[in-house]
């Protein structure tokens, strides 16, 4: 059996510095494949999410039926909050666990990134002390809106699942259905004159299964392929749909789960929002019995998600100790 690789991340760490990967070149617009969800044609949504996450590890989805003015909505909540002044913004500070208000600083620059992270579902695991209650809509329009994305992650899923010969539910199920876990990180990127010094999110693989992110329009995010680093279009109202590593597990690597980072702008503000997909800690995660045979040894030690994660978070201290 293969080693686990370990230099996969979550959203609340990374392994590689902004000095890590320098050599590899510098690439333009990428070919991101971008997925229409309003065609009528099953078998051709199904071709298409599945070839761009053996391909790529991450694709656009437009037509997703998530209305533009909660999309809209989301991101002025969002920006209100990260305008209010820093003393109330430390008001759902992170205390022990990893959800709540941070901000990170690099030496000689004013500011690497401020971000809120808090869990958005089921219920049961949902602390409303991480949630602004200013401004004041911010619960009403992030409850609406994790109603819209779990439709649309569990429509990607079954389309996936689909795409490996399995019943449309595997995944999902996989995942453990409703209590599969949903969180929010909202990343606000300041304008940084030293921009080339400083990564706003660098290098990473999601820890989880899938992320469906949302930017505002100003450009940074990058994917890793064919050793050069590409930028991602920006398209209005698009959902950015990554692989994580969950899925590149649960598939036997027949999925990639993507490296990608975040850059900053010399000028101008650049926040996202990506919700991540996760199964419960508890949960057994390992290549489907489904997808491995004698022809096709399992790759990845099957293991409860709670263990992957902390073998993960030791891996990424070792590996931060020696890169920053």
């Amino acid at each position: 059996m293969q080693d686990e690789r370990n230099h996969n991340t979550s959203p609340t760490s990374f392994p590689y510095s902004s000095k890590q990967l320098a050599s590899s070149t510098q690439g333009g617009n990428s070919d991101v494949p971008v997925v229409d969800l309003s065609v009528s044609d099953e078998e051709l949504l199904v071709r298409e999410v599945t070839e761009a996450s053996q391909e790529w590890g991450v694709f656009q989805v437009v037509n997703h039926g998530i209305p533009t003015e909660l999309m809209q909505q989301l991101q002025v909540v969002g920006k209100q909050f990260f305008d209010l002044p820093e003393a109330e913004k430390k008001a759902v500070a992170k205390e022990e666990d990893f959800e709540g208000y941070k901000r990170n600083y690099l030496e000689g620059i004013d500011a690497w990134d401020e971000h809120l992270f808090h869990r958005l579902s089921p219920p049961s695991i949902i602390n409303y002390k991480y949630w602004p209650k200013n401004p004041p809509q911010y619960r009403e329009v992030n409850e609406e809106y994790t109603r819209h994305m779990k439709k649309l992650a569990e429509k990607i899923l079954g389309w996936l699942s689909e795409g490996l010969g399995l019943p449309t539910v595997a995944l999902t199920q996989s995942l453990g259905g409703e209590t599969a876990e949903y969180l929010i990180r909202i990343n606000y990127y300041p304008p940084s004159p030293k921009s080339e010094l400083a990564l706003g999110g660098p290098a990473h693989t999601d820890i989880g299964a899938l992320a469906l992110l949302v930017p505002n329009e100003v450009p940074g995010l990058q994917v890793f392929k064919d050793e050069q680093w590409l930028d991602v279009e920006y398209i209005n109202s698009a959902v950015v749909v990554f692989i994580g590593d969950q899925l590149m597990r649960m598939t036997n690597g027949r999925f990639k789960n993507v490296l990608h980072r975040a850059t900053l702008n010399k000028e101008r503000l650049r926040i996202s929002w990506p919700v991540f997909v996760s199964p419960r800690h508890d949960m057994l995660v390992g290549p489907l019995p489904e997808l491995i045979g004698d022809e096709n040894p399992p790759k990845f030690e099957t293991l409860v998600f709670k263990d992957y994660s902390q073998q993960t978070i030791e891996n990424w201290e070792v590996d931060l100790l020696y890169s920053l």
